[in-house]
C-alpha cells in the first residue's frame, strides 16, 4: 500500500481508497480528495509537514497525518 505521504515532489498519483473513519474522512472527501481523483504533489515544507498538492486544479496544503490516510497508486 502507497499513500500520498511517500509520493515524490512532481510526481502524480490516483487516489485508491481513503482510510480513517467519521469526520476525518469527510474533512478529506470535502477538500476535494475522492477516489479516482488525480493528486499532483507541488512541494514539502522543509521539515516535511505540510505537503502542497494540487487537486482538481487548485493548490491545497495537507498534514502528512491525513497525507497517510490517502491511500494512491
Amino acid at each position: 500500500m502507497k499513500t500520498l505521504r511517500e509520493v515524490k515532489i512532481g510526481e502524480t498519483a490516483k487516489v485508491v481508497k481513503l482510510h480513517g473513519e467519521g469526520a476525518i474522512k469527510r474533512r478529506i472527501m470535502d477538500m476535494g480528495i475522492t477516489k479516482g481523483t488525480d493528486i499532483y504533489v507541488r512541494k514539502v515544507a522543509p521539515l516535511g509537514d505540510p505537503i502542497e498538492v494540487t487537486v482538481r486544479g487548485y493548490e491545497l496544503s495537507i498534514r502528512k497525518a491525513d497525507a497517510e490516510m490517502i491511500e494512491v497508486q
